[in-house]
């Protein structure tokens, strides 16, 4: 019963949305109160459930969102985005710039949060785009891809780290089989998949993209163009690794630490990109600041979308249902690799959060670590694949990824959601395969 409840919560979430064009959030909230109800839950408890949710989700999201944003601005505006553009069309070529971009995105994002790397990247993909006269998508979705394979494999994002633990695996041997398992699973859905894709008309979204290319002698220099943009990746990495290499009591370690938090390093960073990009090249100060004010504007319908999947997903979570599904399928007798992808499938199918469905699959799934001797660096990887599974209209990175582009539900459905789920498919694929040989 609580499956079916859940089921029909998201079908009347997508009937609100497609069929009687409701406000997208409002829509959440209603599906949310529906579906608490329908679990059992009592009417306060279930918007105790739903102010948590959203109240937990935008916590980190808001600075992220509204620091990403105005460094987007900065990076685009300033012509530092076209700067790093031109480098890399001359060091790659137009023919190969989505491989380009793909590395780029790959680096950037094992050091970076998802929605961090997500802002920082998104100025140069638009840049590249108008700059190369390539479709958006094209150019868009290898980046895309390597980013969001590293959110779901690769230590250290909250998942993978947390998975790997509960499970006790040695986090060097993930991080390696993990790179294994990330690269054909990042071609296929980057390069190869774009190619299918790309006739889907997305548009940039028009905060970031500028009237006109500037002059050469208009641009910053790369490197400061490069140290801007790419700033937070700075920072968070430096703390990264002062944290394997330096004890825990060092104070180099500490203070890169503090830096490190993704909420100060994007802070810093906009700071550091009002210097370099705006005041050190003649900018007014009130200039900068208006700039900035009007980078956010935007952002609103954004997180509205984003507070909304996670109000849904709280519900779930409290409810139950998470729980639920995963014991409903751990008595299964079927490759426990294969199960852990599983239900982490469907976990993130009813869920939403690749977070949420990678570490309650873990919980679920532990006791067959012992009991099947599987190695435990390979049940991160699978439980990582199936987590970034058939993501749709509760997922937050739908909705960026949506309104950013400029996408329909439809289109955003043909090409996020087929992303995501090629990118599961191809990780389940590359798991099986190496555990043939570790």
């Amino acid at each position: 019963m609580p499956l079916l409840i859940v089921i029909l919560g998201i079908c009347l979430l997508l009937f609100l949305i497609l069929v009687l064009k409701f406000n997208s959030f409002l829509s959440f909230v209603i599906v949310s109160l529906s579906v608490a109800v329908a679990e059992g839950m009592k009417i306060g408890d279930a918007v105790i459930s739903i102010e948590n949710g959203i109240g937990s989700t935008l916590g980190f999201i808001v600075m992220i969102l509204s620091f990403g944003a105005m460094l987007g601005k900065l990076v685009s505006e300033s012509g530092a985005a076209q700067q790093i553009t031109i480098k890399l069309v001359k060091a790659f070529g137009k023919k190969n710039i989505q491989w380009a971009l793909m590395l780029t995105g790959f680096i950037v994002g094992i050091s970076l949060f998802y929605e961090v790397a997500f802002f920082v990247m998104i100025p140069l993909i638009f840049t590249v785009a108008a700059a190369t006269e390539l479709p958006l998508l094209y150019v868009g979705l290898p980046m895309l891809a390597a980013l969001s394979v590293t959110h779901g494999y690769l230590p250290p994002h909250p998942a993978p780290t947390a998975i790997a633990a509960m499970f006790h695996a040695d986090l060097g041997k993930t991080l390696i089989y993990g790179i294994i398992v990330a690269i054909p699973a990042i071609i296929v859905s980057g390069p190869i998949l774009s190619r299918a894709v790309s006739k889907i008309n997305a548009r940039p979204l028009q905060e970031f993209v500028g009237n006109k290319p500037l002059n050469d002698n208009e641009l910053p220099g790369f490197w400061v163009s490069f140290f801007s943009a790419l700033m937070p990746v700075i920072l968070i990495t430096l703390s990264t690794v002062a944290g394997f290499l330096l004890p825990e009591d060092n104070i180099i370690r500490k203070a890169l630490g503090y830096v490190g938090n993704p909420v100060i390093a994007m802070l810093v960073s906009v700071l550091f990109a009002v210097y370099t990009l705006g005041l050190a090249r003649g900018r007014k100060i009130g200039d900068i600041m208006n700039s900035l004010t009007h980078s956010v504007v935007s952002l609103t319908v954004i997180m509205l979308l984003i507070a909304g999947a996670g109000a849904l997903k709280q519900v779930l979570v409290d409810s139950g249902v998470s729980k639920y599904i995963g014991e409903l399928l751990s008595h299964s007798t079927l490759s426990p690799l294969f199960l852990g992808w599983l239900i982490a499938t469907i976990l993130r199918f009813c869920v939403g959060s690749a977070t949420v469905a990678g570490i309650t699959t873990a919980g679920i799934i532990f006791p067959l670590i012992a009991v099947t001797g599987v190695k435990p660096e390979l049940m991160v990887l699978a439980i990582g694949s199936g987590s970034l599974m058939l993501g749709h209209v509760n997922d937050a990175g739908f909705w960026l990824f949506k309104e950013y582009f400029n996408l329909s539900i439809k289109d955003t459905l043909k090409s996020w959601t087929v992303m995501e789920t090629s990118i599961g498919i191809s990780g389940l694929i590359g798991v099986m395969l190496l555990s043939l040989f570790v």
